[in-house]
């Protein structure tokens, strides 16, 4: 979930979170009034009714909603004061302050952050300190006179949130012409991309923001305003937020979701009717009818674009389990007898910016029971392949295309696609790693005059584009993955100045494999050609060439530490049995590579991903120097010359000479070429 979908459910969440934190009292005309929530009278209810409240909520919570609080708690409630400082810079650097109230800051922050999971046991010690700790009120203290505001203190924050002119009152009066049906669906359907709810909580806030120089204005607003703390200050902080600690958006939706089940009195339509399928009549509500689809037409893919349903700039799939299970059947059916099936979940075109697919726990488990390797969600020419097996809860998978500018901000290469920001959820909760790959295909586009060698698949790290590599296919490129990010396709141009002496015979292989990110140079805009290759380095580029990359492989080389840069390569290398070590507990990672050891290395991985691939035992005559390759490589080497992965040079192969980086970069083109 993305920062905005956060902010959209915290719409019904706020309430309910601030009251947990801070020992704020509900506002008695709140959202529980548009509920149909009787509320006793106008007055600020005791501690005692806040506590009831939060228990009844809370006592809402799924065990899935729990878990994701408990993440939450445990990720931010430990964030260090310079990630704290990070986060909240664009904030901070306003307010100026100094290194003893920028620790109280940090502290308060890990303190509330951990006490909305407390809250859940019926521990409210924390609250109390929290609100009545000394260097928090005297924080609050010294920002009113920095803002020149006679005080500043919690009640000010629940005025703020809850009071006649703030930011719920605000909301409240925006959304009273909204029935109960379309709140629940602006919750369950909140999107990180739906102009609708962003534009009306942003407007809400800055109403209540322009709540500073009227009489009786609200003394937050004030603050903020004297302070210049701008609406774009606190958007770039809460977007630090979301980029830093990923837990904190499903914890609000749970706690949005408990307020709802705790407060509303009515049934509540959890799927959206579909255009055209409501039951008629007037107002929302009434029975859902699923649009007819047939799941067993083409075996392997399932068209269920009738299944899709939009709100606002969102689009949610809302598949039928009974109805995939057919198709299940239907795939097993038509491949008797084969392994890694997959089946495509076809949703055709798709006008909206968010798309969201949810998998149950039902579909999870019926696919691995009946031999189903993959499930494939496809849309706008856009195929994302999720290996299944490696889950055993429902899960979610969110696709959101977003901005160019969140990519051509960062590099002046040639963008070749539209730039894509990927989410996963298993259980509720964002994972952020895989143990299986997840092969993501996107489409191409304004490719016209790009060299489409150059093109690759770039991921968006922490404003900086690292750069993946892919296999272009058509007009598309594939890529598999072992987390997700912001993902998107440019022409990566790389050029070295010192590469003129190779090349003749490697200039266009070293500039190819560079732009796929699967080999480097040494710096100052230096390739070093003619420099020796170590085994590290080249389980590196071969790796990083093939897509081979998975977090999760493990190693236990003794020389190879876990902190090392090449120790999730050599881990991978090692488990697919493309690299052996020198023994059991060493790996000798600072060695050089041979010739030979190099096309052993290039043919042991061409075979883990194209076992049919054939050796010629005659291709090894053709080297006069043959008799001197080492018997336990000689297959290694027959493969890579019988698939000219390997050529030689006037007559020999040279098996024992030490392989530079032009010879690797030039090996591994041909690689990554080979079909």
């Amino acid at each position: 979930m993305t920062l905005k979908k956060k902010l959209a459910v915290s719409t019904l969440a706020v309430s309910m979170a601030a009251a947990s934190v801070a020992g704020f009292p509900f506002s008695s005309k709140g959202l529980a009034e548009h509920f149909g929530v009787s509320t006793a009278s106008a007055a600020a209810v005791s501690q005692a009714d806040v506590k009831a409240k939060v228990e009844k909520i809370y006592a809402q919570l799924t065990e899935t909603e729990r878990q994701a609080l408990l993440a939450y708690e445990k990720e931010a409630g430990n964030i260090s004061a310079t990630t704290f400082e990070q986060i909240f810079k664009p904030v901070l650097d306003k307010l100026a302050l100094e290194a003893d109230d920028l620790a109280t800051a940090h502290k308060a922050f890990t303190s509330v952050s951990s006490v909305v999971y407390d809250v859940y046991d019926k521990d409210y010690t924390a609250i109390k300190a929290i609100r009545y700790d000394e260097k928090n009120v005297d924080l609050l203290k010294r920002i009113a006179v920095k803002a020149g505001v006679k005080n500043l203190t919690a009640d000010d924050f629940n005025e703020f949130l809850f009071g006649d002119k703030g930011v719920e009152a605000e909301l409240r009066a925006m959304i009273s012409n909204k029935s109960k049906t379309d709140l629940m669906n602006l919750v369950l359907n909140a999107s990180s991309t739906d102009d609708a709810l962003n534009t009306l909580l942003n407007e809400a806030i800055t109403k209540v923001l322009n709540h500073n120089t009227i009489e009786g204005g609200l003394t937050v607003s004030q603050v903020v305003y004297n302070l210049n703390i701008t609406p774009g200050d606190i958007k770039l902080s809460l977007k630090n937020l979301k980029d830093t600690i990923p837990t904190a958006a499903p914890a609000v939706k749970a706690l949005a979701l408990a307020y709802v089940r705790a407060y509303i009195n009515e049934p509540v339509i959890t799927e959206p009717n579909p255009p055209g399928t409501g039951t008629g009549g007037g107002g929302g509500g009434g029975t859902v009818t699923t649009p007819v689809t047939n799941p067993t037409a083409t075996p392997g893919v399932y068209d269920v674009s009738k299944l899709v349903t939009i709100v606002g700039n969102k689009a949610t799939l809302k598949l039928v389990d009974a109805d995939v299970l057919k198709a299940f059947d239907a795939l097993v059916a038509a491949n008797a007898g084969k392994t890694g099936l997959t089946l495509t979940l076809n949703l055709g075109t798709v006008n909206a910016a968010t798309v969201e697919v949810p998998l149950s726990k039902a579909i999870i488990e019926a696919a691995k029971a009946k031999g189903i390797a993959n499930i494939a969600i496809t849309f706008n020419g856009l195929t994302v392949t999720i290996p299944v097996g490696q889950f055993s809860e429902a899960i979610t998978l969110t696709t959101s295309t977003v901005a160019d500018t969140t990519v051509t901000s960062l590099s002046s290469m040639k963008l070749a696609s539209s730039v894509y920001d990927f989410e996963l959820t298993v259980g509720g909760v964002v994972t952020s790693t895989f143990k299986q790959p997840i092969i993501i295909k996107l489409p191409l586009k304004n490719t016209e005059g790009l060299d489409r060698e150059l093109l690759s698949v770039a991921k968006v790290v922490y404003k900086e584009l690292q750069y993946q590599g892919g296999v272009v296919d058509g007009d598309h490129i594939t890529e598999p993955r072992d987390g997700f990010s912001s993902y998107a396709v440019l022409e990566n141009k790389v050029s070295f100045k010192d590469v003129a002496s190779v090349q003749a015979w490697a200039g266009r292989q070293i500039s190819v494999v560079a732009a796929k990110g699967a080999i480097e140079g040494v710096g100052n805009g230096n390739f070093a050609p003619k420099n020796n290759v170590t085994r590290a380095e080249f389980a590196k580029m071969l790796i990083r060439a093939l897509n081979l990359e998975n977090n999760s492989a493990k190693q236990s080389f003794g020389d190879v530490s876990s902190t090392a840069w090449y120790a999730p390569y050599v881990a991978v290398a090692a488990e697919k049995g493309i690299i052996t070590g020198r023994s059991a507990a060493q790996f000798d990672p600072s060695a050089t590579i041979t010739r030979a050891e190099m096309a052993t290395m290039i043919a042991r991985a061409v075979k883990s991903q194209k076992p049919d691939a054939a050796t010629s035992v005659s291709s090894l005559s053709k080297f006069s120097d043959a008799g001197k390759i080492a018997a336990s490589l000689k297959d290694g080497v027959a493969f890579a010359a019988s698939n000219n992965l390997v050529i030689g040079n006037a007559g020999k192969f040279n098996p024992n000479n030490t392989a530079t980086r032009a010879e690797a970069a030039v090996i591994i083109y041909r690689t990554i070429n080979f079909k």
